[in-house]
Order: C-alpha cells, then structure tokens, then sequence
C-alpha cells in the first residue's frame, strides 16, 4: 500500500513572476492527510485558499491559473510538476502575489526547495486512478491521449514537431515519472518562445523583464544569446509542462499520457477528463452512484416535480460552462399512455423540455445565492433526430454560449448511446425567484 506524503519542514522560494514580472515570495508548509495541495494567497484582506484541482482552472493563455471568485494564482504548472514529480499528495502553498516566481523559468528551483524539505509518509493510503479506458482530445493537428499502460507509473511520450523551424524542428522524448527521472531529464529544462512570440509578448506589455538569458528565446539559428541546457531541451520543457498540468487530477495517475503539438490548453482539457472520471469513481465506490447531483438535490435546485421533473442525474459538471445529465425513458411514463398506443414514442416537445432542465441545472452553478432563477424565453434550431423509445437512456448535455446579468444561452444536445436525438440552441430570462 502507497502512503500519501507530505514534507517535514517548510521551505521558501522568492523570485519574480514570468508574465507580471512582479515580486513574490511563497512558504510551502506541511499539510494533513487527505487535504490535497492548497494555494492560498495571502496578500489579499482575507487569505484565499485554491485547491489545486481540475473544478478550479481558470482560462488563460500559454499558462496554468487557478481561481477562487475573483482570486486567481497564475502561472503555478512549474511548481505543480516538482510536487507530482515528488509524489507529494498534502501541501499548504502560501503565495504573497498573483504570480508563481519563474527562477530560471524551468522547475529546478522548485524541485530543490521540495527536496530539501524532505518527505514524511502519513498514514492514510494514497490516492491513485488508474486509466482504464482510452481518452481522446484533438484540437486542429494537435493531440493528447490517455491511455492504458501495464506499467505501475506514469509514462509520458511527447512529439514535439517544429518541422518548419529550424531552430527547434522534431523532437521527441519518452519517460516514466520518477523523481530520480524529473530531477536529471526534465526539472532543468527552460520555456522557450520564438523570437517572433517573445517580440508579441513584450509588446502587450508581458514578460518586460526577462531578456534572451532568462529565457530561452529561438530564432532559425537557435537560442538568441543563451545555449540549449539538451538537445532536445524544448520537448523535456513540454513534459515538465504537462506533469504539472496532470498534478490537477489532485491524485497520482497510473498510465500513458501521448501528446502530439499538445500546449496547457489541451493539457488542461484532458486533465479535466482524468479528474471527472476519478471523481465519479471514487463516488461509484463509496456511494455506489456517479452522480454529482442525485435526484433529491437536483428536486431542491429546479422547481418542477412529477410528472414534469425530467432529469434523474447529473454525472458532469464543469463550472457553469458544461454539464452532462441522464434521463432514463421507461415504458412507465405517463406520456407514453396516448403517445402513443401500441407504438411508445417520447414527444419531441419533453426531450427539449429535459434539454431546458439540464441547462437551468447549469446556471444554477453560477445563480446558487443569487435569488436568480433561469425561465425558459426561446428555443431556437431546434432539431428532433431519431425517436426516444422506452428503455432508452438519455444522455442530455449542455454547453454554455452566452451568460449575462439577465439572460442565458446555452447550446443543448440529446444523445441515445452515439447517436443524436435531438439538439437546440436554448435561451433563458434571469429572473428574481419570488416573482416566478
């Protein structure tokens, strides 16, 4: 049995932060069993605390953030990829700014204050999640896949193709995480940016600070005024990149992780699949459900009840952009009684009206103290593929297009195993819940 670990003294690192520029401190201290790696920003009137896990990520561009409200630590995947390299499951981060410090912007610095700390096991048992199944995410010619591997570890394959730049071109790099591995073949290894992104950067005021010996900045010849630390440094960047995106999974992962072109967008992407798939794991094991929402606590969110509640679960949540719910269709409905005899057809009209459900369960997120209340105002698009019959499963979905102060739209779709039975784009008026 793995013990989860966390580190027996604390440990300080300083520096400025790879994108602000600015000055921040930050204190790693021991944490207790079972209470994951938390952020907490503490130069705000009231301490912030961020756990490091996939519900918290923030949108942001060639980086990792997390958020809380309208709190956010950024750029953290150099730190997060020292403390899954070291297997540290329980850890306190106190940061003094917005910004993680880049020394060196590669993980080297961080791996070392980690190290130096030194590791105690506790006595609760690690949590691990083993990828069974295949997970797939492409965007244009980019991918990543998680995979199943026999190995008891994490093996990484990397493709790096910058075949029509000479001065990095085609590199690829494999490795199985280990400490030992992350310390000599990847902590060491430095961002890089071409000369053209680097003039970007600077010119919308980012990174003010750095010049080409403080990060790796390519041209066709090479690193302008620096040296490359490996061959092959750009591809082992990259890994060191996605161990710490993966470290947002909030438990150590058992598998293959393939990436061709992958940056933090699509790393993240994945990571959100790992760590929604161990979720429902963990709750299929303790509770013997995969509900994130069960049918009692989706009856205390939505106002509808028999025979018109059309939602028994809710498997995916994904702040209050995505959400994924399931409709069983049984030949006990009560619509099926004249819809219609001797040939059970669910009506169109109530698998939108499921679609609606799944979408105000959505806003619900974002609306919980609000005194809000989403009211169904149009339905546009609306396409009704295939027939709904009993003992169908309804796989109801929707993804979030437009959230104002006073409306909502949402895009919906109804799936029968891969096949679509109907979609709409749905819109919704915010209103106060008394006047309802």
């Amino acid at each position: 049995m793995k013990l989860q670990k966390t580190i027996k003294s604390e440990g300080r690192l300083a520096g400025r932060g790879m994108f602000a520029g600015k000055e921040t401190k930050v204190v790693f201290r021991p944490a207790p069993a079972d209470s994951g790696v938390v952020f907490v920003r503490t130069d705000v009137p009231e301490a912030v605390r961020i756990s490091a896990v996939a519900s918290n990520l923030a949108e942001r561009s060639r980086r990792t953030t997390i958020k809380k409200g309208r709190v956010s630590i950024e750029t953290i995947e150099h730190c997060l990829a020292a403390i899954n390299a070291l297997a540290i499951d329980n850890l306190v981060v106190e940061v003094d700014g917005s910004e993680l410090p880049a020394p060196d912007c590669s993980c080297a610095e961080y791996f070392k204050v980690l190290k130096r700390t030194g590791l105690v096991e506790q006595a609760k048992e690690r949590k691990e999640f083993v990828i069974s199944e295949p997970i797939s995410i492409t965007a244009g010619d980019a991918s990543i896949y998680a995979l199943p591997y026999a190995d008891d570890g994490l093996n990484i394959t990397y493709d790096l193709d910058y075949a029509g730049h000479t001065g990095i071109g085609r590199q690829i790099f494999s490795c199985r995480l280990t400490p030992e591995n992350f310390e000599k073949n990847l902590a060491p290894a430095r961002t890089f940016l071409l000369e053209a992104e680097a003039k970007q950067f600077q010119a919308r005021g980012m990174g003010m600070h750095l010049g080409p010996r403080d990060i790796l900045v390519v041209n066709s010849d090479g690193p302008i005024k620096n040296s490359f630390r490996f061959p092959n440094e750009c591809v082992r960047h990259k890994i060191a990149d996605l161990i710490g995106d993966l470290a947002l999974v909030g438990r150590g992962i058992l598998g293959r992780i393939v990436a061709y072109k992958s940056g933090h967008s699509l790393n993240q992407r994945l990571v959100r699949k790992l760590y929604e798939a161990a979720e429902r794991l963990e709750r299929m094991q303790k509770l013997g459900t995969d509900a994130l929402l069960d049918i009692r606590q989706i009856a205390k969110i939505l106002p509808h009840r028999y025979p018109f509640l059309l939602v028994d679960k809710i498997v995916e949540i994904e702040g209050d952009t995505r959400i994924k719910g399931i409709k069983n269709v049984s030949f006990n409905e009560q619509f099926f009684q004249g819809h219609f005899p001797g040939t059970p057809i669910m009506p169109g009209v109530l698998i939108v009206e499921a679609m609606a459900q799944v979408s105000g369960l959505l806003f619900a997120q974002r609306l919980e103290h609000t005194g809000k209340l989403a009211v169904l105002l149009s339905m546009d698009a609306v396409k009704l593929r295939r027939p709904v019959i009993p003992g169908d499963q309804l796989i109801l979905t929707a993804e979030t297009v437009r959230l104002r102060k006073r409306t909502a739209q949402c895009r919906c779709r109804a799936m029968v195993g891969d096949k679509v039975a109907a979609e709409a784009q749905i819109k919704f008026m915010l209103v106060d819940e008394e006047k309802v």
